[in-house]
């Protein structure tokens, strides 16, 4: 069994979780996540089977969208109402400056990660130092907002629709359009709704999962999340060579494809790799395989 299983996560479970339930129930022990979703929050959790893991990265590296909530008035230790409170403070700002504070996060910008997450520092996980009453200085990553849509204010609580890069963490987004506010600010709720093209229309719960004894009619195929990569498709003659990771010299009708485009190879429209497109000492044009999915 291969390919991938869009998981609808239901909060109070973490992605190890959902990995361990999708394990028991295909009996392949291949089975991993493609980005942690936090343990309270609910959403799109595509889990790749079998030789599927070998395009996790592809999903890492994608854009998310989520619905959140953000409450104002609070800051917490963890940035979401399941933390210990902080502080409190009475909201003093009109809907407008709240619209502006938080549009004005489209784009880029640099967020330092919460104490409460997975990322590790020397080895170790800053929630477990967290947790023992250590804060250590974090890094600011630079992560992108695509873009931010309101899509209801009431009294303190704002609910928002974002897009967003890979690695940003909208706790820290919450915590700082309230920083930006002056009256501190917390993430409240948290949907993932997409990540690439696995949206939360098509997701199926562990509840579907588990009554299921035909779970390759939920599997989507592995090159389903590489639909954004230049496609080749090869006759059956190369299927050989190709199958060996050798080169595979491209016909003329390929021949305008520039150097070094990545590509998805297939030999009679069966997926078997992807690769780049490289130039010899004698300016012949070929594919050059990074990875096989055989």
């Amino acid at each position: 069994m291969k390919g991938i299983l869009n998981i609808l996560k239901p909060p109070g479970m973490t992605s190890h979780d959902v990995v361990s339930r999708v394990r028991k129930k295909t009996r392949i022990k291949k089975v991993g996540h493609t980005g942690t979703l936090d343990p309270n929050a609910a959403g799109v959790l595509p889990i790749c089977i079998g030789q599927a893991t070998k395009i996790s990265q592809f999903l890492l590296d994608s854009t998310k969208r989520y619905r959140a909530e953000l409450t104002l008035g609070i800051q917490t230790d963890t940035q979401d109402t399941y933390g210990s409170i902080l502080e409190e403070k009475e909201v003093k700002v009109s809907q407008d400056e709240i619209k502006k504070a938080i549009l004005s996060f489209v784009g880029e910008y640099h967020q330092i990660p919460p104490m409460y997450s997975a990322l590790k520092v020397k080895g170790k996980k800053l929630y477990e130092l967290a947790r023992q009453g250590i804060e250590i200085d974090r890094e600011a990553r630079k992560v992108q907002i695509h873009q931010i849509n309101i899509i209801s204010m009431v009294e303190d609580k704002v609910l928002f629709d974002v897009v967003c890069s890979k690695g940003t963490y909208i706790r820290t987004l919450c915590h700082d359009i309230g920083r930006v506010l002056g009256c501190g600010g917390v993430m409240s709720f948290l949907l993932r709704t997409a990540t690439h093209n696995f949206d939360i229309e098509s997701a199926i719960t562990l509840e579907e999962l588990h009554e299921t004894e035909e779970i390759e009619a939920y599997l989507k195929p592995i090159d389903f999340p590489l639909d954004h990569i230049l496609k080749i498709n090869l006759d059956a003659s190369y299927e050989k060579a190709a199958l060996n990771g050798n080169r595979i010299y491209i016909k003329d009708n390929l021949y305008s494809i520039p150097t070094e485009t990545e590509v998805r190879i297939y030999v009679e429209d069966d997926f078997i790799g992807i690769g780049n497109i490289k130039e010899d000492h004698e300016k012949k044009k070929y594919v050059k395989f990074s990875r096989l999915f055989t």
